[in-house]
Formats: structure tokens, sequence, C-alpha cells
């Protein structure tokens, strides 16, 4: 792919880099304490029913349809706590039974306990009953022998719950994917030290931490890299040595001191530079050796946005995910945009009630610099290239919660 001066679209580019994405192959087993958010590699089956066996969905008494008659006297033969096995059912008798109990053989109803009057000799029910009502059958939620969670699947709460289910313990899952961190600029101070003259905080860092556990990944090597052409490829290489991909921020650019790209260019491959995208247009992507590197630019608005529309949806596909954008919701925009652009533009925007109805509403500034503004909204907007805004069209519009999963 060419890395002239023409700019690549937002949608190539992904193409590009999807395409270079090789899907993790190492696989550990670990135990389900530890497995939130890991990926699994194998698909998992299921060894056992479950429910393993017919069971109460209320408390109530377990009996049979056809002993059933208004207003007689039912005699109560068996009392069954949740974790015992029951008895066979006597005929003509109905069983104490409590939610999540197994019903005993022979019981073809569970009647809750809210229909039944308790009399000295027994138990009359009042209303309407129904042949299987308030009984969870055998197998209902998973059968043996089906597929219980599909290999790629990442593990969330739910998952773990229903492996769990199931009595399983530990599970294949693949090796974490390893990520070597650089920032760039001998401005950036680490937060807690003092600030001299024409230095700033290292936001970055902490931002592509945060989104990097969020996704899964384990940081191996985090560095900020001074401004100077001999550590940038010292560094660089280094990281690419110990990493599966390494991340920079800034020092893509095309100023004197931004060695990145270059010491990419000359170092490794790259394949990709400037990209149609705003805020974000100076993204370069290539290899050092094997280990592929994506530069992303160096203004912490415009970190969060590529890391989340570029960079995420290559992890994704190298962990073994499909790595494509979520679907976003189509919906009005409550803000204007005059002047159309070359670019795509994800403007930092918020879902809101607006007279009655969900609206799209925009951050005022929409500076690359101002992280700000990133805090005020909950997603981002997309305004396709050289298109103009008025209030009440639609937009697309992606929550933070679905670019991140």
């Amino acid at each position: 792919m060419s890395h002239h001066a023409d700019l690549t679209s937002v949608d190539d580019a992904l193409t590009h880099l999807l395409a270079q994405a090789t899907p993790l192959a190492q696989i550990e087993t670990v135990a389900l304490t530890g497995a939130l958010g890991r990926i699994l590699a194998e698909d998992i089956t299921v060894p056992l029913d479950v429910p393993p066996a017919d069971n109460s969905a209320v408390d109530g008494y377990a009996l049979r349809f056809e002993d059933l008659t208004p207003g007689a006297t039912i005699p109560v033969s068996e009392r069954i706590p949740a974790g015992h096995a029951p008895q066979p059912l006597t005929p003509g008798t109905a069983a104490r039974i409590f939610t999540g109990s197994e019903v005993p053989a022979g019981a073809d109803l569970v009647v809750m306990q809210e229909r039944v009057e308790v009399a000295p000799d027994g138990i009359r029910i009042s209303g309407e009953h129904t042949p299987g009502q308030n009984i969870r059958r055998r197998g209902q939620d998973l059968a043996k022998g089906g597929l219980a969670l599909a290999r790629g699947a990442r593990l969330r709460p739910q998952e773990l719950g229903l492996l769990a289910s199931i009595g399983i313990a530990e599970v294949p899952v693949l090796r974490r994917f390893r990520v070597a961190v650089l920032t760039t600029g001998d401005e950036l101070v680490d937060p807690g030290q003092p600030l001299a003259a024409g230095q700033i905080y290292n936001s970055n860092r902490f931002t592509l931490l945060g989104l990097l556990e969020r996704a899964g990944c384990e940081v191996v090597l985090c560095e900020n890299l001074r401004d100077e052409r001999s550590a940038t490829i010292e560094t660089l290489h280094s990281a690419a040595d110990v990493a599966d991909l390494v991340i920079t921020s800034g020092g893509v650019s095309v100023g004197e001191e931004d060695h990145v790209r270059a010491v990419l260019e000359s170092q490794g491959k790259l394949s990709l530079w400037r990209l149609a995208i705003k805020p974000g247009k100076p993204l370069a992507f290539g290899h050092l050796g094997k280990t592929p590197v994506i530069g992303l630019p160096g203004n912490p608005a415009a970190v969060l946005v590529t890391f989340l529309v570029v960079a995420l949806p290559f992890i994704r596909r190298c962990q073994g995910q499909d790595g494509r954008s979520p679907q976003g919701q189509r919906l009005a925009a409550a803000f204007a945009i005059d002047k159309p652009s070359i670019r795509r533009e994800f403007v930092r925007a918020r879902k809101e009630i607006v007279d009655g109805e969900a609206r799209v509403t925009a951050y005022p500034n929409q500076s690359s610099g101002m992280l700000s503004s990133a805090c005020w909204a909950d997603g981002l907007a997309i305004i396709p290239e050289h298109a103009v805004v008025s209030p009440g069209d639609t937009i697309t519009y992606y929550s933070f919660n679905d670019l991140m999963g």
C-alpha cells in the first residue's frame, strides 16, 4: 500500500490492517477465577444436562394432574428440600417442594403455595392448573452433548457462570496478546512529578494502558521515547523483540523531532501513513521484523479515537475475533457541521433525550488536544467524508461501551 501524500480512507486502512493481523495460536489453561475477559481457545461441549433433573420453579406442592380435584383434600406424603433426592410420589398425594428441588417421579405439575390452603389433614388447591406448570425440565437450559460456548468467545461474568453450571473449573484460552506502549516527547512528565517550563503530564500512557487492559491485553513494556533518533531506534527494536504489537503515540508527523515514522521506514517496513480521519490524520502502520507497529498521533483525543477505530479492531483480529466494528445506532443529530471535510470525522458526543426523543449532542470544542471532551462524551458520532450535518439529520453513533466491547 502506498504511503504517499494522498490520505488513506478509514475503510481501506482497516482492510489493510486486518489483512496483516495474525491470530494468536498459543493456548493456556486457566481457572475460572482468572478467566474473566479471556478469549476461549476451543469449543466447550456440555458434559451433562442443565438442569440435571426436572426441578421446581417455585415453592409449592408437586402432584399428579389426575389427582387434582377442586375442593378435595390431598394428603401430603413427602417433603423435598433443595439438594435432597426425592422418593417417587405416592399416587393420590402431594409432595411439599421448594424452588430448585428435584420433582419426584410421578408428579407432573407444581402448584405454587399461594394457590394452596393448608389443612390439618392435607392441602386444598384453588384455581385452574395445567400439566407441566412450574416445572423446569431436565436439559432445558443446556442439553448434554450440545455446544455450550464457541471458540473465540470473550468470557464475561455470564459465561463464567455458565461454565460453572456444567462443572467446568478450568478453561483453555488464548494467551494474552502482548503489547508494548511507547509514548514520545521530551516534554512529557509522569503524574506526581513537578512540571518545569515547557513540560506537560503524560496522559497518553494512561489512556492506552486503560484501553489495553479493557481489551484483555498484557502490556510487556511501557516507556517514554526521547526525541532522539538513536534512542528511538534502540527502544523500538527492544519493544519489537518482546511484544506481539508495538503501539506508539506521537512521533509520526512531519516535524524534525518526529522520529517514529522515519525509523519505521528506514529500519523496517512502513505500509500505511496518513489517514483520512479526524482527529488523527498522522497515523502510521508497518513492521519491525515480524512485529507490527501502530504509530498513533500524539494529541490525547486523537489517541483515544484512533485506538478505538483503527488499533482495537486489529487487536481483536489478533485475539481470534473478527475485528469488525459494532453496528452503531442511527439517531438524529442535535448539532450542525457546516463545513464538509475530506476526512471522516469522529465527533465526541453523547446520546440525550431532547423533546422526548433520543438525539446525539456534540461537545462544543472538538480539538484533538482536549481529552475533557471524551470524558463528557459517551461515544462517537460519525460524520462521513464530504458531508454536512443539520440538526435533525440522521447520523451513526457508537457508544464507547460498544466500541470497547
